[in-house]
């Protein structure tokens, strides 16, 4: 966690760095992937003014604009009406992306697209660039001009194992818990149902980085459990590890559970309102001239 927190901060620095030498932190990508910064301020005075007007988002503010786009990524895709799988993969791909830059410098709404674009691909489910630019209103061209930075980002690791093959897989295993009347095996369905929206949740966190895809299902299955109390769940947690992993404690087990759970409560949901504030000052950060036109037009409504 504390490594994430260190990555986060450093490409932050670099953007704010870029902001007080450049005056802008913008960086544009070509369909090669090749990349090109804004260009060295000459006045230096200049500069320096600029940047006493333009202020870079901080490190909390990066992560709310972040959140707001991971929620944006689940609602593009319900759109779609892309199988979970999609949206888990699009989710993994925008975290791993910021990993390594700032939302100041690729504007998170771009990678966005580009992120999903690219796990339909890499899970065969593919939808064409026009295709999905077209359903969001958006320019398609956008999509395929950050597709190779994604990728290089990604260092081209492509395979993302979600949590609901495994969530699946110990729903199977839970029948041999229940008694096989019709109440307890509508309770497992929804049961099962609950596990995944609890999951689909848990994505957007930073657990679906830190954490095995099979102790993911687990806590979303715990979760769900207490809404629809279908087994004892200590006992069926003492079970799978006796099978599994006969070595290793419960308790050790229920410690990595309790801080996916612990994620998931603390998971917040930006609204747009939200994101006014912080939408303006990126939008001031990679395009310093916007702010000189804002006030312009400012200046002419007061006259």
């Amino acid at each position: 966690m504390n490594c994430m927190k260190d990555k986060y901060k450093a490409a932050n620095h670099r953007a704010k760095q870029m902001l007080e030498k450049y005056g802008a932190t913008r960086v544009d990508v070509d369909l090669d992937g090749s990349l090109a910064y804004p260009e060295l301020q000459s006045d230096v005075k200049e500069n320096a003014e600029k940047h006493s007007r333009t202020k870079p988002l901080k490190i909390d503010e990066e992560q709310l604009l972040r959140a707001f786009y991971e929620f944006k990524i689940q609602d593009v895709c319900d759109a779609f009406k892309f199988p979970r799988k999609i949206q888990a993969t699009a989710l993994i791909y925008f975290k791993r992306f910021y990993l390594q830059w700032s939302v100041m410098e690729h504007h998170p709404k771009d990678i966005m697209l580009t992120c999903i674009y690219t796990a339909c691909k890499a899970e065969e489910n593919h939808v064409s660039a026009e295709e999905l630019g077209k359903g969001i209103d958006q320019d398609h061209q956008v999509i395929l001009n950050n597709e190779m930075i994604v990728l290089q980002s990604l260092g081209f690791d492509l395979i993302v194992y979600s949590p609901y093959r495994s969530i699946d897989g110990f729903i199977n295993d839970m029948e041999d818990f229940i008694y096989s009347n019709n109440g307890q095996l509508q309770y497992l369905k929804d049961l099962h149902e609950t596990a995944k929206m609890v999951a689909d949740k848990t994505m957007r966190t930073e657990a679906s980085l830190l954490f095995s895809p099979g102790q993911l299902a687990l806590a979303a299955l715990r979760r769900a459990n207490e809404e629809y109390p279908v087994v004892n769940f200590e006992r069926y947690l003492n079970s799978v590890l006796s099978r599994q992993h006969p070595a290793r404690p419960v308790p050790e087990l229920t410690k990595y559970l309790d801080a996916i759970d612990q994620m998931v409560n603390n998971l917040v949901t930006p609204t747009a309102a939200d994101m006014k504030h912080i939408d303006r000052k990126l939008k001031y950060c990679r395009d310093p001239g916007s702010h000189e036109k804002s006030k312009k037009r400012k200046h002419r409504s007061k006259d």
